[in-house]
């Protein structure tokens, strides 16, 4: 008999890393290895060397990070920097160490200059300025992408990374204040549509463009890019320029968007878009063609995507009425 792979997913109660498992669990062929942060704290380099060194892990997916939205990025920009630094640096050492021949890490599309030329292509990395707002965790994102690079350069490991647009789905943040716009705009249309509210409003004109993946299709994508054979994804990418972007390739408007969130939820009401509010980057769409060109792309569109998660938010909004 075959013995299974075993693979760590790192993070993988969070909405990336329970997509990943998700995708996982459906294959014989892999042992899953998951380890709560109360069970293994990332950030305790003891503590995940000696996991490493117990486990005989074959794969792993770092999809652990901190995260958290503008307000959260402005006043708590230590912690950002930090504790993905220390976490991806432990991951990542410690999986060569102990002879983990491949690695998959997943960053962000804010590791971009805030003013990239659009679509944003991999090439655009370190050629302008970040977005201020949340540059320290941009800067700890670049830092793995190059810790990968350079562990690949100097010890012939297989690590590649992945750089997702904006993602949404299961087990995303519903939270009022600090969530992102799918899920604070999904719980404001719902709450307005129980209490039978005339309108809701959104921030901003609803002109500026946004990417939007679900994230069953980004775990898809993580999966596909971590199985490709080396010689397939070398050929594919450029020395120093190892990471992929992952999105549709497509964007829409706010104001669009927020159209198809109140028929997904059923709100009848007016949507109101408040323009004295900041509309932030005016686009923010992904290059995606070397992805496309490896054979991969996207399969869950947007209206589809949010009835999804939808769905989802009405079985588990009990854990949301804060």
């Amino acid at each position: 008999m075959t013995s299974k792979k075993r693979v760590f997913v790192a993070g993988h109660k969070g909405m990336v890393g329970s997509a990943i498992v998700r995708q996982l669990k459906q294959r014989a062929d892999i042992e899953l290895v998951l380890k709560s942060r109360h069970e293994l704290d990332l950030t305790s380099q003891a503590g995940v060397d000696a996991f490493f060194a117990a486990e005989s892990i074959d794969e792993v997916y770092l999809a652990a990070a901190k995260v958290g939205g503008i307000h959260a990025n402005n006043v708590f920009p230590a912690d950002f920097i930090y504790q993905n630094l220390a976490i991806q640096c432990n991951v990542i050492q410690s999986a060569h160490k102990h002879d983990v021949q491949r690695l998959l890490f997943l960053g962000s599309s804010c590791i971009y200059p805030k003013l990239a030329q659009q679509p944003m292509a991999e090439s655009a990395l370190l050629t302008g300025t970040l977005e201020p707002t949340n540059e320290p965790y941009a800067i700890a994102k670049i830092a793995g992408i190059k810790l990968c690079e350079s562990y690949n350069r100097q010890f012939g490991r297989d690590y590649r990374s992945v750089m997702p647009t904006n993602l949404y789905g299961e087990n995303d943040n519903f939270h009022p204040e600090n969530s992102h716009v799918i899920p604070a705009l999904m719980r404001r249309f719902h709450e307005a549509k129980l209490a039978g509210a005339a309108e809701v409003v959104v921030w901003g004109s609803g002109t500026p463009m946004r990417e939007f993946l679900h994230v069953d299709d980004m775990a898809a994508a993580s999966v596909y890019v971590m199985e490709l054979g080396a010689d397939s994804y070398q050929a594919n990418t450029q020395p120093m320029l190892s990471h992929i972007n992952v999105g549709t390739g497509e964007d829409c408007t706010i104001r669009e968007m927020a159209t198809t969130m109140a028929k997904v939820v059923g709100f009848e009401g007016s949507i109101v878009f408040d323009a004295t509010k900041p509309d932030g980057a005016p686009r923010k769409l992904m290059n995606v063609s070397r992805l496309k060109d490896l054979g991969w792309n996207y399969k869950i569109g947007l209206e589809a995507g949010l009835a999804i998660t939808y769905d989802w938010f009405l079985s588990n909004q009990d854990q949301f009425r804060k």
